[in-house]
Protein backbone atom coordinates (compact mmCIF):
# COMPACT_ATOMS: atom_id res chain seq x y z
CA UNK A 1 0.00 0.00 0.00
CA UNK A 2 1.38 3.40 -0.92
CA UNK A 3 0.20 6.65 0.47
CA UNK A 4 -0.36 9.90 -1.36
CA UNK A 5 1.42 11.85 1.35
CA UNK A 6 0.85 12.42 5.03
CA UNK A 7 1.57 15.77 6.57
CA UNK A 8 0.83 17.60 9.78
CA UNK A 9 -0.43 21.13 10.26
CA UNK A 10 -2.03 23.30 12.90
CA UNK A 11 -5.80 23.30 12.72
CA UNK A 12 -5.70 27.09 13.02
CA UNK A 13 -3.68 27.47 9.79
CA UNK A 14 -5.43 28.50 6.61
CA UNK A 15 -6.43 25.38 4.59
CA UNK A 16 -4.29 24.59 1.55
CA UNK A 17 -5.22 22.99 -1.76
CA UNK A 18 -2.46 20.44 -0.98
CA UNK A 19 -4.14 19.27 2.26
CA UNK A 20 -6.33 16.56 0.77
CA UNK A 21 -8.33 14.97 3.59
CA UNK A 22 -8.11 17.19 6.69
CA UNK A 23 -8.39 15.12 9.89
CA UNK A 24 -8.34 16.54 13.40
CA UNK A 25 -6.41 14.17 15.69
CA UNK A 26 -6.98 15.94 19.04
CA UNK A 27 -9.28 14.45 21.68
CA UNK A 28 -10.80 17.83 22.54
CA UNK A 29 -12.04 20.47 20.10
CA UNK A 30 -9.52 23.32 19.62
CA UNK A 31 -10.21 26.37 21.74
CA UNK A 32 -11.69 29.35 19.95
CA UNK A 33 -12.31 27.54 16.66
CA UNK A 34 -15.86 27.34 15.35
CA UNK A 35 -16.68 23.91 13.96
CA UNK A 36 -18.16 25.33 10.77
CA UNK A 37 -15.04 27.46 10.18
CA UNK A 38 -12.53 24.67 10.83
CA UNK A 39 -12.68 23.05 7.40
CA UNK A 40 -12.14 19.60 8.97
CA UNK A 41 -13.25 16.54 6.99
CA UNK A 42 -13.10 14.13 9.93
CA UNK A 43 -12.46 14.24 13.67
CA UNK A 44 -10.52 11.11 14.66
CA UNK A 45 -10.82 11.19 18.47
CA UNK A 46 -10.03 7.46 18.69
CA UNK A 47 -6.42 8.01 17.68
CA UNK A 48 -5.83 10.88 20.10
CA UNK A 49 -3.81 10.28 23.26
CA UNK A 50 -5.80 9.49 26.37
CA UNK A 51 -6.68 12.39 28.64
CA UNK A 52 -4.32 10.99 31.28
CA UNK A 53 -1.40 10.79 28.86
CA UNK A 54 -2.12 14.24 27.42
CA UNK A 55 -2.21 15.82 30.89
CA UNK A 56 0.97 14.01 31.99
CA UNK A 57 2.84 15.11 28.87
CA UNK A 58 1.65 18.75 29.00
CA UNK A 59 3.60 19.36 25.76
CA UNK A 60 6.94 19.25 27.59
CA UNK A 61 9.56 18.49 24.90
CA UNK A 62 11.79 16.82 27.51
CA UNK A 63 9.07 14.19 28.02
CA UNK A 64 8.53 13.65 24.28
CA UNK A 65 10.52 10.39 23.91
CA UNK A 66 8.55 8.80 26.75
CA UNK A 67 5.30 10.34 25.46
CA UNK A 68 5.99 8.85 22.00
CA UNK A 69 6.49 5.40 23.51
CA UNK A 70 3.38 5.57 25.71
CA UNK A 71 1.24 6.98 22.92
CA UNK A 72 2.34 4.31 20.45
CA UNK A 73 1.33 1.70 23.06
CA UNK A 74 -2.11 3.33 23.38
CA UNK A 75 -2.58 3.05 19.63
CA UNK A 76 -2.87 -0.75 19.97
CA UNK A 77 -6.42 -0.61 21.36
CA UNK A 78 -9.15 -1.96 19.06
CA UNK A 79 -10.76 1.49 18.61
CA UNK A 80 -7.41 3.06 17.74
CA UNK A 81 -6.54 0.24 15.34
CA UNK A 82 -9.85 0.72 13.52
CA UNK A 83 -9.27 4.47 13.26
CA UNK A 84 -5.68 3.93 12.04
CA UNK A 85 -6.98 1.61 9.33
CA UNK A 86 -9.42 4.29 8.19
CA UNK A 87 -6.67 6.91 8.10
CA UNK A 88 -4.40 4.59 6.10
CA UNK A 89 -7.22 4.05 3.60
CA UNK A 90 -7.72 7.81 3.28
CA UNK A 91 -3.99 8.24 2.64
CA UNK A 92 -4.14 5.83 -0.30
CA UNK A 93 -6.91 7.85 -1.95
CA UNK A 94 -5.50 11.37 -1.59
CA UNK A 95 -3.10 13.39 0.54
CA UNK A 96 -3.83 13.25 4.28
CA UNK A 97 -3.27 16.18 6.61
CA UNK A 98 -3.32 15.48 10.32
CA UNK A 99 -4.50 18.55 12.20
CA UNK A 100 -3.74 19.50 15.78
CA UNK A 101 -4.02 22.59 17.96
CA UNK A 102 -0.50 22.01 19.27
CA UNK A 103 1.91 24.89 18.67
CA UNK A 104 4.94 22.56 18.56
CA UNK A 105 4.20 20.22 15.67
CA UNK A 106 7.49 18.32 16.00
CA UNK A 107 6.61 17.31 19.57
CA UNK A 108 2.92 16.61 19.04
CA UNK A 109 0.80 13.49 18.83
CA UNK A 110 0.26 14.35 15.17
CA UNK A 111 3.99 13.86 14.52
CA UNK A 112 3.91 10.45 16.22
CA UNK A 113 0.74 9.49 14.39
CA UNK A 114 2.27 10.45 11.03
CA UNK A 115 5.24 8.16 11.82
CA UNK A 116 2.90 5.29 12.67
CA UNK A 117 0.81 5.77 9.53
CA UNK A 118 3.90 5.76 7.30
CA UNK A 119 4.96 2.38 8.71
CA UNK A 120 3.57 -0.84 7.34
CA UNK A 121 0.35 -1.89 9.10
Amino acid sequence: MTNKGIRIRRVYDEPSSKDGARVLVDRIWPRGLAKDAANVDHWAKDVAPSTELRKWYAHDPVKFPQFRSRYRAELHTPASQQALMQLRELATERPLTLLTASKDLDHSQAAVLAEVLKESP
